[in-house]
């Protein structure tokens, strides 16, 4: 497996690449992985250099694991992607792909703490598939067109506050994803050719307990589908995100209580890696 990173300390990481275990440091050809860098095939250069053994060895033991793509200009969210999901929320199935956004600087590495706001009583997680923008993608026609334009995929966390989302919101839901911290992204990209994004699982846990563990699969509007049409809304940069939803098991449903400080969450997408917060 293919495996890209950014290492150190939060706005000075390093870019690197696993792959079979040994990681690779990637600042010989680039100083981060970052929209510039992914829009000039720097996922696949980047690999090639490292399997020829033109890249310098880093030991990664005791740095932090920061969100392997620096600086996005957009994080563009969909609701309701999980049929499940929108009936434990009230929701019909929708027709069309629900947009929000979160800031881009909402965005934090996958074992960094998420920060509730002051006075904070429905916190919730949200296990999602992110796609990862690797060229320019306006009015795709196909889904192969579609799925041209993605250079991966990591694990996301679309950390929600449900009383900002619905009840002080104005009834645009970006008010409730959008304070720091809100988007624990990682720890691996990995490359699109080396994963099937339609079959995927997901998991999340709360202090060990289970809480979601779903497939993508099962998603309403698949990623090639929902890059397409995005692509007829707005145009679609290099190191853009795209979040495509959450399954059942979060704390909307009414089953589980909302997030409290000192909890932890863990998520994971098999292949992708796994996620680790403290909430505080």
């Amino acid at each position: 497996m293919t495996a890209f990173r950014r290492l150190g300390p939060a706005g000075s990481e390093r870019p690197v690449v696993e792959i079979d275990g040994t990681v690779f440091d990637l600042t010989p050809l680039t100083a981060d992985i970052d929209g510039a860098f992914l829009a000039a095939d720097g996922l696949t250069r980047a690999a090639e250099e490292a399997r020829a053994g033109r890249l310098p060895v880093v030991d990664p033991a005791g740095l932090r694991i920061g969100p392997p793509v620096a600086r996005p200009q957009a994080i563009l969210c969909i609701g309701q992607n999980y049929a499940a999901h929108a009936a434990e929320s009230g929701s019909p199935v929708p027709e069309q792909p629900i947009l929000f956004l979160k800031h881009p600087n909402t965005l934090v590495g996958p074992d960094d703490d998420v920060v509730l706001p002051a006075g904070s009583t429905r916190g919730d997680w949200e296990v999602e598939l992110a796609v990862v923008i690797g060229s320019r993608a306006a009015n795709c026609v196909t889904d192969e067109d579609a799925l041209s334009h993605v250079a991966g995929y990591v694990v996301a966390n679309d950390v929600s506050e449900r009383e900002y989302q619905f009840d002080l919101s104005g009834g645009q839901w970006s008010t409730g994803k959008t304070f720091p911290t809100f988007c624990p992204l990682g720890p691996d990209l990995v490359p699109a050719a080396e994963v099937e994004p339609q079959a995927l699982r997901l998991r999340s846990w709360v202090n060990g307990e289970p809480r979601q563990d779903s497939s993508t699969k099962d998603m309403v509007f698949p990623v090639a589908a929902l890059v397409r049409v995005l692509s007829h809304r707005l145009v679609l940069e290099p190191g853009d995100l795209v979040l495509t939803g959450t399954p059942e098991g979060v704390a909307l449903s009414g089953r589980f209580p909302h997030l409290r400080r000192g909890d932890v969450v863990e998520m994971e997408i098999d292949g992708l890696g796994r996620q680790r917060q403290n909430v505080r």
